[in-house]
């Protein structure tokens, strides 16, 4: 396979249209409102004395918007394969460096003193040879989240271009593997894993692509953004919750010998 169509391949597990609706209801969805929260708080906690942060997969913008916002003491850029998640980022973050750039191959030798890439390894086959280039690309840190739970994979994650739902024992292999030394691996999206199992069960035949998870009343919202922010208290108070539909990683490069 040629690098083009190599590239036109990773872009296809994500479908571009997914990026139009992205945009509409993130700022309004209770998951993506709170995950925001719980990064933020990541970064402020664990990484405070880093100057500048890089989102690998910044998708349209979303997350590094709130960054920018909430950590002002960072000097922050973006990286996006797909053409047209960038096009939403620019909207958003007119000022802010953003590139076209693949994960698995980044230009980068100790460029950034953090890095972020946020639902973005499942999306990758090679997601070793990415977190490699993560460990090259920054001076000092790492967060990542991903899906967690092969017992919750439906068509959704199909539908989402998901290569996998990880195990937190795998995502922690890995990331030593690559050179990193975990602080700490949390599952989240923890208190709400009965609904989200009940869902994801339903919805393991569709072929169709379901946004009902997207399109929730308004004050149904409103009160499962409220258990998330609950949970995050006992995140934030050091409690590792053992399962949850997501996985929280905090890491720290370590020189290689």
């Amino acid at each position: 396979m040629s690098r083009a169509s190599d590239v036109e391949a990773l872009q296809n597990g994500f479908k571009s249209e997914f990026f139009a609706d992205l945009y509409e209801v993130e700022a309004a969805n209770f998951w993506f409102r709170a995950r925001n929260r719980l990064i933020v708080w990541v970064l402020q906690k664990y990484f405070r004395q880093c100057k500048t942060f890089l989102e690998v997969g910044c998708g349209t913008g979303f997350v590094l918007t709130e960054v920018r916002e909430r950590c002002q003491y960072l000097q922050v850029s973006g990286s996006e394969l797909a053409a047209e998640g960038l096009t939403y980022a620019r909207k958003r973050l007119p000022d802010v460096p953003l590139l076209q750039l693949d994960a698995r191959d980044l230009p980068f030798r100790e460029e950034y003193d953090l890095i972020g890439a946020f639902d973005v390894l499942e999306h990758i086959e090679e997601d070793e040879q990415v977190l490699t280039e993560l460990w090259k690309a920054t001076r000092h840190g790492l967060v990542l989240t991903v899906p967690q739970h092969r017992f919750l994979w439906s068509a959704i994650d199909e539908l989402g271009g998901h290569k996998r739902r990880y195990s937190a024992h795998e995502l922690r292999s890995k990331l030593e593997k690559a050179g990193f030394k975990v602080l700490r691996i949390t599952s989240f999206v923890s208190l709400l894993l009965p609904l989200l199992a009940l869902s994801r069960y339903k919805k393991r035949e569709s072929k169709e692509l379901d946004k009902s998870e997207f399109e929730i009343p308004r004050t149904v919202n409103r009160l499962l953004e409220m258990v998330l922010d609950f949970e995050r208290l006992f995140i934030q108070a050091g409690v590792n919750f053992p399962a949850g539909g997501s996985l929280l990683a905090i890491a720290v490069k370590q020189k290689q010998s």
